[in-house]
This record gives structure tokens, sequence and C-alpha cells, in this order.
């Protein structure tokens, strides 16, 4: 028997058979107990009401109360609500008056509705986002203007006033790892470490995309757009974008192992895997602000051409006078620091497009500056594990020229390698290491330890530079 015929035939509340049924006259069947059951009239479901389902006409006039905050904010909600918040009859009347002329402050009739009275002609022939794009342009300039003039007071070699101005420009970095379909992974930092001449910045977690997967990497600096708020909308400066088939091993330990990519960036893996445990990028403080604030997010910062130095009463000008500052340090703790005056390179010395530039040479000055009482090793971390790569670091270079102008700077993770040297002297000591870094269009640092067993010492007996005759000549004018 069908449901509807045995419905049809119940003449009590109760019938003695289990079933469901489900009239198409609008009513509904529900039990009130195993044998028991009831009818009663359906409840139609009320219409769900929300913001989404409002008329553009009423949104557009709800988003035209908010401020530009709020009002990019919005935008980040969907598509539709992207398209409505950027109307630009509300971005004109935000643009008015946010950026009046200066006579408006002078005239009482000449704030935005003065503006907003010929605004017609300012709506014709533009695209739907014209006057927002050309708020945040503006917006964006003002907030590099105010953030440039703010820290120059605070800049300084000190470490400490590095941080104390980039935190008073609400800076941060942020890392996009693309894959190779097109895909972005966005990563904040973690944690950042002040050194000496650097910060080295740290990001770890879990999700991170397979290794095989991604193609390019980039580096951003990330401001926000109204300063008083840090959560808010924020632009973003390219710093550095790097290729991942360029990663080159660098050391390794029990858990992870180390790759670098120039400049600066370090990535370490799971070993014997694909598979990202973290990533840090060391960052030399010269130009550093101007780097993560006035690029753009498809361009970095593009510094405005040197003038050269020109003097003619010297022959060999642009060969001595060089000061060099280096730091070695593990990412989070300084191992060795030394600083070399009245560099310089006879003309007959320059070779194969190199000037050469000798820091350290003899075993007495090593003794005397260039000591380092622990092993070096390289810091990592990630959320619940962390450690060191022993005989790896990062390197500070800081060449400075006679005027104390940086004529060259880097920091870069390292590894020291195990030398074939054999040097009578150098093997009474110990085992001897060296290291290289080399900038092809720049020049290349080589430097040289030897560890003394009987003390557990690293020493320093060679540390040369090579710098670009090119770099040179077009940094002196001169022709070598």
């Amino acid at each position: 028997m069908g449901s509807s015929a045995l419905l049809s035939g119940i003449s009590g509340r109760k019938v003695s058979r289990s079933f469901a049924a489900w009239p198409g006259d609008g009513s509904e069947v529900v039990w009130a107990g195993v044998e028991s059951l009831c009818l009663r009239p359906a409840m139609k479901p009320e219409p769900r009401l929300s913001i989404e389902s409002l008329p553009p006409e009423i949104l557009v006039k709800i988003f035209s109360f908010l401020d530009a905050e709020s009002l990019l904010s919005v935008g980040c909600v969907n598509r539709r609500f992207y398209q409505l918040a950027s109307d630009n009859a509300i971005w004109l009347t935000i643009y008015s008056w946010c950026f009046k002329s200066k006579r408006a402050f002078w005239r009482m009739d000449s704030g935005p509705t003065q503006t907003l009275s010929s605004g017609s002609a300012a709506l014709q022939d533009k695209n739907c986002d014209y006057w927002k794009e050309k708020y945040i342009s503006r917006q964006i300039a003002a907030v590099q203007t105010r953030i440039i003039r703010s820290v120059d007071s605070l800049r300084s070699p000190l470490p400490h006033k590095n941080k104390e101005a980039m935190r008073a420009a609400g800076l941060s970095w942020m890392l996009i790892l693309e894959e190779k379909n097109g895909r972005e992974h966005l990563k904040a930092k973690r944690k950042v470490s002040f050194q000496d001449a650097s910060l080295n910045i740290f990001w770890y977690g879990i999700n991170w995309p397979c290794l095989d997967f991604l193609a390019t990497l980039r580096l951003y600096g990330v401001v926000p757009l109204f300063p008083q708020s840090r959560k808010g909308p924020c632009y973003h400066s390219l710093i550095a974008e790097y290729h991942l088939a360029d990663l080159t091993a660098l050391g390794a330990d029990k858990i992870v192992q180390l790759f670098t990519l120039k400049p600066g960036l370090l990535v370490g893996l799971w070993k014997g895997t694909k598979e990202i445990a973290f990533v840090s990028a060391s960052l030399h403080y010269h130009q550093l602000m101007e780097r993560s604030i006035l690029g753009s997010a498809a361009h970095p910062y593009a510094p405005p051409p040197h003038q050269p130095l020109l003097d003619d009463t010297d022959p060999e000008y642009g060969l001595h006078s060089y000061c060099l500052h280096f730091d070695i340090h593990s990412g989070t703790c300084a191992y060795m620091c030394g600083t070399f005056r009245n560099l310089f390179c006879r003309k007959g010395e320059i070779a194969d497009g190199y000037v050469k530039l000798t820091a350290v040479s003899s075993l007495q000055d090593n003794m005397e500056h260039c000591p380092l009482a622990t092993i070096p090793g390289l810091s990592w971390q990630t959320e619940e594990l962390k450690g060191t790569v022993k005989e790896c670091c990062v390197l500070d270079v800081t060449l400075l020229d006679e005027n104390g102008k940086t004529f060259w700077c880097f920091s870069a993770p390292i590894s020291m390698e195990l030398s074939s040297r054999t040097s009578s002297c150098y093997d009474v000591l110990g085992r001897s290491y060296s290291t290289e870094y080399c900038e092809d269009s720049e020049g290349r640092v080589c430097v040289e330890f030897i560890y003394v067993s009987e003390s557990r010492q690293y020493i320093v007996v060679s540390f040369v530079i090579y710098v670009s005759t090119k770099k040179v000549n077009e940094w002196y004018g001169t022709d070598y």
C-alpha cells in the first residue's frame, strides 16, 4: 500500500506499523513516538536576509559612509563587493577630502562639495577604479615621504638605532613562493634578529609547498598604508626575486640540509626530502629602508645614479684609502668582527679585471685581531626544532671609500670548506679552512681560517677582497 493511501485510511491518531510518509499536499508527517504520528501544516522557511542580498544601489550608499581603510577591507570580501567598493564617486569624495588643495584650507566653500559639484567631468571616461587607484598612489607617496623624513634622524650604524627606525616605520617583510603553475603562497615573517651590519629574517611553520613545484621566490618589504593601523591594508616593495633553479648546497646536519640563493637567502630542507623546513634572509643595512619602502610590487628600488669622484692630481686615485668592516655571525649571535683601514692596491697588482685589497695576510696579525673563541655554526629553527649547522656562518662585509661612503657591501651565508693547503706552519697549528663569496659584477671575497687545536680557536690567516675594476672606474671616473 502506498503511503498516501495508507494516510487516507487512518481514522485515529495512532497506527500499529512504523512507516514514513511525506504527502505532497502541504502536510508534514511528524512522529510523536514509536507508534504515534500527528499531522501538522508545513512551516514555510522565512527568507534569509543578508547584506549580500541587498541591491547594488543600497550597497553603494552604505559603502559611501565608510572611510578609505574600511572601504579597502570591504573590497576583499568577494568580487561583487570589490566592484561596488571601487565606485568612482565614493573614491572621488575620499580623495577630495584627504588631498585638498592649499586653497581649501583658507576658503570655507572650496572643500569636497565644490570639487564634487564639478565632479561629473571627473567621473566621465574614467575606469571603474580610477579614483581608488589615484588615491592609493597618493597615499603611498605620502607614507613613503613621511617615513623617510622621520627615520633620517634615527639612521645610525648602531643596530638598536636601525631597529628603532624600522619599528617606527611599521616595517615588516613577507615572502611569496610562486609555483610553476602560477599559484602563490604568502609567508609572513616569524622572527627578526639584528646584528651590527645586517638583520636576519626567519620564516618557518607548516604547509610549505614542495620544492619541486616551486619556480620563484620573492622577498617584499611590507608597509602599512595607514600608519595608525598596523593590521590594515599594506603596500609591498619588492626587495629581491630568486629563481629556485639556482639553489646551491651549503651544508647539513642530522636534520636539515642548507641551500643558498643570491643575494643572501637561505633555504632549509628536511634532510633527504624536498620539503621546506624554513627560509631565512640576510639583509645588509645599507639602503635597506629604501629597498623595503620605495620600491613597487613589481620592481625593486632603483638608487639614484652615482656621480663619479674625479681627481686628476693622483694617477692611482681609487686604489687606496679603503676601509673594511666585517662581521661573522650565526644569524643570531656574533662570532667575530674586525675593521681594517687604509687598504690599497698597487697598479701592477690589478689582474683579471680585479683590484686586490688585502686586509689580513700574516699570522701575527691574525693572532692579535681575528680569533674565534667557538666553532662557528649557522643557527636555524622551526616551530618545534632548532639547531646549528657547524662550519657554516653568515659573513657581513662593508667596504667604504676614502670619504666614508659605502662602496660595496653584502650579507650572505657561507660555508667553511677544508682546504688542501700544505704549509708546514699551518700544519702545526691544525686544519686549514677556506671560504669564498663571489658576485660577478661586483667582486669576490676570499677568507682562510686555521683551527688551533690546543686553544680550540679558529683564526683568520687571510682576508682578501677583489673588487671589479669596472665598479672602481664607474665610482671614481677612472680607467684602469
